[in-house]
């Protein structure tokens, strides 16, 4: 945690110093002042990795202390720590909230007219357009066609063109969801955090997802599925996706 903190924080001086520095004529301090603002503009984006709402205000008194010598209420160590209790509470809110919204939703979901539960209403589907030709079965690298979303709709990926996914190595949702589909058919899947990511993985914990798939192959066989495997899912899962800009769950 204390790495990862500090990591965050330092990014812009790492980039400041990594630079390639050209012979030329001294900044005038109109440049010096454009530079500052921008370097508090770089600051802030790396707090907001962090996932923690600041008071800014208090930020830059600390900046300028800092400068005058003055010295910091807490110490590194205990600052450093003190981040991370207060990130731990923040993603067990969090955590919470979401799975709350997913379990209200599917039990809502699970009335609508054509839609399946499996796994006791974790689990669900709904078919859009039937398909005619061979189905997924266990252990098949289909060829889909995906749009991945969360509860609230917002898009966190989707596939550039066709692309091969092997059902041994991405999350159960998505294994059991796609077992049956045809050829030419296209569902969307409801799937409850305990068969997606849960806590871990790179998406907000206990997410619902969402996806709108298209078979367009049954079983790719030997065809790559890694342009839609990313490591670093609990338990050796994969992601179908890695979605874009957002960072992993701090815990």
């Amino acid at each position: 945690m204390k790495t990862k903190i500090f990591y965050m924080l330092l990014i812009p001086l790492t980039m400041a110093m990594a630079a390639p520095v050209e012979n030329k004529a001294p900044l005038e301090e109109k440049d010096i002042a454009r530079i500052s603002e921008a370097f508090g503009h770089l600051i802030a984006k790396n707090m907001e990795t962090l996932g923690v709402n600041f008071d800014v205000p208090k930020v830059a008194q600390g900046l300028q202390d800092e400068v005058d010598g003055k010295t910091s209420p807490m110490t590194e160590e205990e600052c450093v720590k003190a981040l991370a209790t207060v990130q731990e509470a923040l993603f067990k809110k969090q955590a919470q909230e979401n799975l709350s919204r997913a379990e209200t939703f599917l039990t809502q979901n699970a009335k609508t007219q054509g839609i399946v539960s499996l796994h006791s209403g974790k689990l669900q589907y709904k078919v859009e357009k039937t398909g005619r030709g061979q189905e997924v079965q266990p252990h098949f690298t289909p060829i889909i066609r995906y749009i991945g979303k969360f509860l609230d709709g917002a898009v966190f990926g989707s596939s550039k063109q066709e692309e091969a996914l092997s059902l041994d190595e991405t999350i159960t949702g998505i294994q059991e969801g796609l077992v049956g589909m045809k050829e030419g058919e296209k569902r969307v899947l409801f799937i409850h955090p305990d068969l997606a990511y849960g806590t871990g993985g790179l998406l907000p914990p206990n997410s619902l997802l969402t996806f709108e798939v298209e078979l367009i192959k049954a079983d790719g066989g030997d065809a790559s599925a890694s342009s839609v495997s990313t490591e670093g899912v609990k338990e050796d899962r994969h992601e179908i996706v890695l979605p874009t800009g957002r960072r992993e769950a701090t815990r």
